[in-house]
């Protein structure tokens, strides 16, 4: 990273509100949005798609050498394509979500999507969020935020996610799904999902959007005037 270049990391539960975090400071700073959880969610997608056994190591390699993805923002609106596919939408069905603990606990899989990602904020000012930013992708980053949420709330917010755009799930389903994954993503043996130790926690659970969007600015400012008067 340059020594002016600010990354800012944000990990957390799934469902607590990461991407929506990471995206109101992308356009408030003028910075680039990277959304890991997307790249994830893009390679499950591809796995599913094209029946890759999550045992299957070589098939695994191989498909990792098959998939490309790039990002593209719209009025600050971020994109993920799929070997040239716009997936934006799809990658958030419930299917996907259902596998994506599985698919990111795989080691070839985190270091190829890791490298993609270190290489992305390499010269850049950027938000990213994820699972592992703060302590595998970017230690080093200025600034990092930990999130997390009641577990009922997160459940609550996904559930309208979802059937705001169609999709027929229940909230024990949601709820079910989100427990499963914080098992997982807490226990897997490849970057668990952990707090680092200079990360701010950021308890949303009774926040507005507007409201964590505030908290989070008052910690990034005086690191914007420090690098600015370098």
């Amino acid at each position: 990273m340059k020594k002016n270049n600010l990354v800012i990391a944000i990990d957390g539960y799934s469902s607590c509100g990461k991407s929506t975090l990471a995206k109101a400071l992308a356009k408030k700073l003028h910075f680039i949005y990277i959304d890991t959880g997307a790249m994830y969610r893009a390679v499950t997608l591809y796995f599913l798609r094209n029946h890759v056994g999550l045992e299957d190591h070589a098939a695994i390699a191989k498909a990792l050498e098959d998939i490309h993805l790039n990002f593209h923002t719209e009025d600050f609106q971020t994109f993920i394509h799929l070997n040239d596919e716009d997936v934006s939408k799809e990658i958030r069905q419930m299917e996907v979500s259902q596998n994506v603990s599985e698919v990111s606990s795989i080691r070839e899989v985190r270091h190829a999507m890791v490298k993609q990602q270190q290489r992305m904020g390499r010269s850049r000012n950027l938000v990213m969020d994820g699972r592992d930013i703060g302590t595998t992708v970017f230690p080093e980053a200025q600034i990092k935020f930990f999130m997390t949420a009641d577990p009922k709330v997160r459940a609550e917010r996904r559930f309208i996610e979802l059937t705001e755009k169609g999709e027929q799930v229940t909230m024990e389903e949601i709820f079910d799904n989100i427990a499963h994954r914080d098992f997982l993503d807490t226990t897997r043996e490849e970057s668990p999902l952990t707090r680092a130790e200079d990360a701010v926690i950021l308890d949303n659970t009774a926040l507005t959007e507007d409201e964590q969007l505030q908290f989070a600015l008052t910690r990034i400012t005086p690191l914007l005037e420090a690098v600015s008067s370098k």
